[in-house]
C-alpha cells in the first residue's frame, strides 16, 4: 500500500479515525510520517492529515501571525480545531470565517449550506410566504385607504390560493 501524501513509497504507518459511522483512514510512510509529527503527540495533528495537509496552517495564515484568535462564545481556539479537526459551536464558523473558507472550498462544492427540499413542499413554502406577503400589502393599501391597490393585491391572492389548492391536492 502506498503513502497516501507522497504516493511513492510503502505505508507503514496507518491511522484511522471512527467519528459516528463513518470511517477515515490515512496511510504514511516512515518519511512523511516523521514530518508530519506522526510519532510526536505535541506537534501531531490529525487534522493536517485528514483535512488536506496543511488545513490549520492554512487557518493561522489567513487569521495573521502570532494570532490567538478565539471563538467568544464558546472559547474555541485554532489550536483546539487542530488537535480535533473540529469546531466547538456554529459561531465558531463565523469567527474562523476567513480560514475556513478556503478549506471548505477545498472539501465541498461551496461554502453556505442551502439545504434541500422536495419540489412540491418548495413550492407549497413559496407560494404560502407569497400569500403572506400579499396579505400585509394589502392590509398596508387598506389602512392608506389606496383601494385600487387593494383590490390588486386582493386579485393576486385569490390566484397565488388557488394556486396552492392545486399544488396540496392529490
Amino acid at each position: 500500500m502506498l503513502c497516501s501524501i507522497c504516493k511513492a513509497k510503502e505505508a507503514t504507518v496507518h491511522l484511522t479515525q471512527i467519528v459516528g459511522d463513518k470511517v477515515q483512514k490515512v496511510d504514511l510512510c516512515a518519511d512523511c510520517a516523521k514530518e508530519k509529527g506522526v510519532n510526536d503527540p505535541a506537534v501531531f495533528s490529525l487534522a493536517d492529515v485528514l483535512l488536506g495537509l496543511g488545513a490549520s496552517q492554512e487557518m493561522e495564515q489567513a487569521a495573521g501571525a502570532g494570532s490567538t484568535l478565539k471563538c467568544p462564545h464558546c472559547g474555541f481556539s485554532q489550536a483546539d480545531f487542530k488537535k480535533s479537526g473540529r469546531l466547538g459551536c456554529p459561531e465558531c464558523y463565523t469567527t474562523f470565517a476567513e480560514g475556513l473558507e478556503a478549506l471548505l472550498k477545498g472539501m465541498h462544492t461551496g461554502t453556505r449550506h442551502i439545504g434541500k427540499a422536495p419540489a412540491g413542499l418548495q413550492q407549497t413554502r413559496d407560494l404560502t410566504d407569497r400569500i403572506r406577503q400579499l396579505q400585509k400589502k394589502l392590509d398596508k393599501a387598506v389602512a392608506e385607504e389606496n383601494f385600487e391597490k387593494a383590490a390588486d393585491y386582493r386579485d393576486e391572492i385569490k390566484v397565488a390560493k388557488a394556486r396552492l389548492t392545486q399544488a396540496t391536492a392529490p
